[in-house]
């Protein structure tokens, strides 16, 4: 006969160390391979993001957010000195 064996369901304090050494993985081995792998790709898609895609949210209009900045800002140097 085949027996099938069941464990007791543990309580959360019972696997308060497992718990600590999953997260002891993902904090100090997993998140830190990933962030360096992909610090680069990321690198490389932070600039074309914020320099060559156009993005068309109600303040871009069709502009890059780096175009959409320098024209908040030169818009606000000239509000600013008439204001004075």
């Amino acid at each position: 006969t085949l027996s099938i064996r069941t464990r007791r369901q543990c309580h959360r304090r019972q696997m308060a160390s497992a718990m600590r050494f999953h997260k002891t993985i993902l904090n100090e081995f997993y998140q830190v391979t990933f962030r360096k792998k992909l610090y680069s790709d990321l690198d490389e898609w932070l600039v074309h993001y914020h320099n060559e895609r156009t993005h068309q949210e109600k303040m871009c209009c069709d502009r890059t957010p780096i175009e959409t900045l320098l024209d908040g800002k030169r818009i606000w140097a000239e509000k600013n000195l008439s204001q004075m």
